[in-house]
């Protein structure tokens, strides 16, 4: 095995963990993006650009899914002090 296809196995292990603990924590949440955004970079280094177009995007669908889920959780606690 090559250093990329390590460096692609990473990922896609990384993305499969984050995503299955995601309902634990919100930082997983956060750690699935940034594993979304390993894949792509291993896509675009692979030749494969559809893939790493589309794990870019599933990027920022998880990064705003993470960031929409810290704002809601200090809203809750600014309510919580009124």
């Amino acid at each position: 095995m090559d250093a990329l296809t390590l460096f692609g196995l990473f990922a896609v292990t990384a993305m499969l963990v984050c995503y299955a603990l995601e309902e634990r924590s919100r930082w997983f949440t956060l750690a699935f993006a940034a594993a979304c955004a390993l894949g792509s970079i291993y896509g675009f280094l692979q030749g494969a650009w559809p893939f790493g177009g589309v794990e870019a995007i599933w990027s920022l669908v998880a990064a705003r899914k993470w960031w929409q889920a810290d704002r809601l959780v200090k809203a809750q606690r600014t309510e919580g002090v009124s």
